[in-house]
C-alpha cells in the first residue's frame, strides 16, 4: 500500500492537471462564445445570395452551367474528385477529429481517385503518418477561421473545378446540429442539384420579372464562387464552434473524474494516515507494557 507522502504527491499532481483543465474548459466556452457570434454577423449576407440564385433560376430555368447538374441527370461524374477535410489542430477533443477522418476515410474507400485538402494539424499529421498523399494542406491555424482564408480556399477548389481537375468537390466538416450535439458530414459543393435551390412550399416567391446585364449565366457564374466561400467560412465556423464544445465536454469530464479521483485519493490517505497513528500507539502501548513487565 502506498504511503502518506506518495498519496499527497498523487493529490497534488491531479489538483494541478485539474487547474489545467479548467483553464481549457473556460478558453474553450470564450473561443465557442465569439465563433458563434461571427457566424451570426455573416450569416444573412450569404443567405440572401442563396435567395437571388433561387430568384435566377425562377427566371430561367434553361440555364446551362458547368457548376449544377442537368436538371434530367445526377449521376455521379467520373474522374477525379477534391475533397476539403476541416480538423483540428490538436487533439483533447473527444471524438471529433477521429469522427471527421472517418468520413473522409469513407469517401477515399469508395472513390479512391480523390485529393485531399487539409486543414487542421491533426488531419495533416494523421495523414501522412499513414502515407495517405495530400494535395494541398493550408498551412494556417484552424483556431482563426476568417473569410480571407475561406476565399484562398475556395479559389483553389474552384481553379482545379474550373480546369477539369476535379469533377466534383467535398467538404467534410462537423456540423452543430444543437449545443449538446454535434456530426461530422460529408457534403458535396460543387456540382449542385438544382433543387437544391428551390424554394420550399410554404415560403414567399417573389415573381416580378428581373433583367440581368450582361447575361443570366454570367451574373449566376459570377455569384457562385461567392457561395462556395461563403459555404467554406460557415464549415470553417462550424468545425470550430463543434471543436469547442467538444473540447469543453471532453474537459468537464475531465474535471469530474479529477473530483472523484481526489474523493478517493483523500479517503485513502485517511485511511493510512489513521493506520500509521494506530500502529504507532499500538507500539508505544506495547513497548510501556513490556517495561511494566520487567518492573514487576
Amino acid at each position: 500500500m502506498a504511503g502518506t507522502k506518495e498519496i499527497k504527491s498523487h493529490i497534488q499532481s491531479v489538483r494541478e492537471t485539474k487547474k489545467i483543465t479548467n483553464a481549457m474548459y473556460l478558453i474553450a466556452s470564450t473561443k465557442l462564445r465569439r465563433a458563434r457570434l461571427e457566424l451570426d454577423h455573416t450569416r444573412p449576407y450569404f443567405e440572401a445570395l442563396r435567395g437571388e440564385i433561387k430568384r435566377i433560376f425562377r427566371t430561367a430555368n434553361d440555364i446551362d452551367s458547368h457548376y449544377f447538374y442537368p436538371v434530367d441527370n445526377d449521376t455521379p461524374r467520373e474522374g477525379t474528385y477534391g475533397c476539403l477535410v476541416i480538423t483540428a489542430d490538436k487533439g483533447l477533443a473527444g471524438a471529433y477529429n477521429q469522427n471527421a477522418i472517418r468520413q473522409a476515410q469513407e469517401l477515399l474507400e469508395w472513390h479512391p481517385d480523390t485529393k485531399l485538402f487539409v486543414v487542421g494539424e491533426y488531419g495533416r499529421r494523421f495523414f501522412s503518418q499513414r502515407g495517405i498523399p495530400i494535395e494541398q494542406s493550408f498551412l494556417y491555424t484552424a483556431q482563426n477561421p476568417t473569410m480571407a482564408r475561406a476565399r484562398e480556399i475556395s479559389a483553389r477548389l474552384l481553379d482545379g473545378f474550373d480546369r477539369g481537375e476535379l469533377k466534383e468537390i467535398f467538404v467534410i466538416y462537423t456540423d452543430m446540429a444543437n449545443a449538446m450535439t454535434f456530426q461530422a458530414r460529408s457534403t458535396r459543393v460543387l456540382p449542385f442539384h438544382r433543387t437544391y435551390f428551390d424554394t420550399p412550399p410554404g415560403e414567399r416567391a417573389v415573381t416580378e420579372p428581373f433583367e440581368f446585364l450582361p447575361s443570366v449565366r454570367a451574373v449566376l457564374h459570377s455569384m457562385i464562387p461567392s457561395y462556395v466561400s461563403g459555404f467554406i467560412y460557415s464549415a470553417l465556423i462550424d468545425s470550430f464552434c463543434c471543436e469547442q464544445n467538444a473540447r469543453m465536454t471532453a474537459m468537464d469530464s475531465a474535471n469530474q473524474n479529477a473530483e472523484g479521483l481526489l474523493a478517493e485519493l483523500s479517503l485513502q490517505y485517511n485511511r493510512v494516515r489513521q493506520s500509521a497513528i494506530t500502529q504507532e500507539i499500538t507500539e508505544v502501548s506495547a513497548g510501556a507494557r513490556a517495561q511494566r513487565q520487567k518492573k514487576r
